[in-house]
C-alpha cells in the first residue's frame, strides 16, 4: 500500500508539471529543449523530462534509462518547477536539523548501518565521493559536498566511530536551500544521495553489506 501511495503521489507531481509553462521553465533554468524532452543536469547526471508526459530519464552508458522514482520525481520536479526566481546560494552551511521538524527521522538517527559500514572502509567512501563528482570539504574524517541542481548542494561529513561515539553521517544544506526545495523534499534527496553513494562504494570494496543497509 505505501508503494502504491508513492507512485500515486510521483504520478500526481509529474500531471502538476504537465500544468506549468515549460517555456517559463526553460527560461527560468536555462535548459536545453527540443520538442519531446527538456534536459537538465541532476546529481551531476544528464536528465531528460517528457514535455508530454512528465516522465523522467537519465542518462548511463550513454543509453537512457528510466528514472521515474519517487523520489528522484519529487526532488526534480520540486525545484523545477516551484523553486523561487531569486533563489541563489548563500555558501553558508546549515545543519539539516536546524531546518525543521524531522520527519523522517530514521535517516538521521544516531546510529546507521550505512555509516558504520563507511566505518570500515572511509577511503573507499572517499573513492566512492570522488566517482560521484564530489567537491571535497575540509571538515569532518570524510567531508564533501554534491550539486543536487542548479547551483544547490549538499553537504555531507562522515565521522569515524571512537571508543564514546559511534559511526555518523551528518547532512547540511546550503542556508537559502527551501529557496529551492521543501523541507520534506530534503529527506527525498539525502535518500537518493544515500543511495548513489551505496552503490558507489560497494562497487569500490569487495565486502558487501545486506539490503538493510539502504
Amino acid at each position: 500500500m505505501a508503494q502504491d501511495n508513492y507512485r500515486l503521489q510521483m504520478e500526481q507531481a509529474q500531471a502538476r508539471f504537465l500544468t506549468y509553462d515549460q517555456n517559463r521553465l526553460m527560461e527560468k533554468f536555462s535548459l536545453q529543449a527540443d520538442g519531446n524532452y527538456l534536459y537538465l543536469s541532476f546529481l551531476g547526471t544528464p536528465h531528460r523530462l517528457s514535455r508530454k508526459t512528465g516522465s523522467l530519464e537519465y542518462e548511463k552508458d550513454g543509453h537512457w534509462q528510466d528514472g521515474n522514482t519517487f523520489s528522484r520525481v519529487l526532488t526534480l520536479l520540486d525545484i523545477l518547477c516551484d523553486s523561487k526566481d531569486s533563489r541563489c546560494p548563500s555558501g553558508v552551511w546549515q545543519s539539516m536539523e536546524s531546518f525543521g521538524r524531522h520527519v523522517h527521522q530514521t535517516l538521521l538517527a544516531e546510529r546507521d548501518p550505512m555509516a558504520e559500514a563507511f566505518d570500515k572502509d572511509p577511503e573507499a567512501l572517499a573513492r566512492a565521493a570522488r566517482q560521484l563528482g564530489a567537491t571535497p570539504i575540509a571538515w569532518a574524517d570524510v567531508g564533501f559536498s554534491l550539486e543536487i541542481m542548479d547551483g544547490l548542494s549538499i553537504g555531507v561529513q562522515f565521522w569515524r566511530s571512537d571508543e564514546d561515539f559511534p559511526a555518523q553521517i551528518r547532512w547540511f544544506w546550503d542556508k537559502n536551500a527551501l529557496d529551492y526545495l521543501r523541507y520534506e523534499t530534503m529527506y527525498y534527496a539525502v535518500s537518493l544521495v544515500r543511495q548513489g553513494l551505496w552503490e558507489a562504494f560497494t562497487a569500490q570494496t569487495a565486502e558487501h553489506f545486506g539490503d538493510e543497509l539502504r
